[in-house]
C-alpha cells in the first residue's frame, strides 16, 4: 500500500500588516544647518551594534522562527520591524541633510569606524527569550537616543528622535503584553 505524504504548509498570511507605531505624525525631516558630528551620531543609530538596522535585522529573524508556529506573534513582530524600517529611512533623510554619509559604517566619537554586521544581533531559542531580547533591545535603543538629544542642539533633529522613541516605547508595551 502506497502511503501518502503530507504537505507541510505555513498558514500564516502576513497580507495586510503595516507598520505598528504610535498614531502620532512624525515632524518634519529638516534640520538647522549641516554639522557631521549630528550625522556620525545618528550613523550609530542607523547601524551601529544598538541601531534600527539591528534591531529590524532582529525583529525579521525571530518572525521568520515564529511564523509557522505562532502567527499572530509573528504578524506583530513584522509590523514592529516595519515601523524600525521607517525610523531607518527617517535617520537616512538626517544624516543626508547633515552632509553625513549613508553607507552602513557607523562612526564614533572616538574616530573608530565600523560596518553594520549581524553579529550585533541576539538569536535566542525560543519565543520568550527572543521577546525578552527585543524588549531588552528596544530599551537600550531608547537610552541612546536619549544619549544623543543630549548632545545634539538641534532641535529639528531632537523632535524626530523624540517621536522615534514614542514608537520604541510603544513597542515595549506591544512586546510585554505578547509574553503573557
Amino acid at each position: 500500500m502506497e502511503e501518502k505524504s503530507k504537505l507541510l504548509v505555513n498558514s500564516c498570511d502576513f497580507i495586510g500588516v503595516k507598520p505598528v507605531m504610535a498614531d502620532l505624525p512624525y515632524p518634519p525631516i529638516q534640520v538647522k544647518e549641516k554639522n557631521r558630528i549630528y550625522a556620525n551620531l545618528l550613523s550609530i543609530d542607523y547601524c551601529g551594534a544598538v541601531s534600527e538596522m539591528t534591531a529590524i535585522t532582529q525583529y525579521i529573524n525571530n518572525e521568520n522562527r515564529l511564523s509557522c508556529e505562532r502567527c499572530p506573534v509573528a504578524r506583530t513582530i513584522l509590523g514592529i520591524a516595519m515601523a524600525e524600517m521607517i525610523h531607518l529611512q527617517k535617520l537616512a533623510e538626517l544624516i543626508f541633510l547633515l552632509g553625513g554619509s549613508i553607507d552602513f559604517v557607523a562612526r564614533h566619537q572616538d574616530g573608530r569606524q565600523r560596518m553594520w554586521t549581524p553579529e550585533y544581533m541576539t538569536i535566542p531559542e525560543n519565543e520568550e527569550k527572543m521577546l525578552m531580547a527585543d524588549i531588552e533591545a528596544e530599551k537600550a535603543t531608547i537610552n541612546q537616543y536619549r544619549m544623543h538629544m543630549k548632545m545634539i542642539s538641534d532641535s529639528c533633529v531632537n523632535a524626530v528622535l523624540a517621536r522615534i522613541i514614542q514608537d520604541e516605547e510603544y513597542h515595549i508595551m506591544l512586546l510585554q503584553m505578547l509574553r503573557k
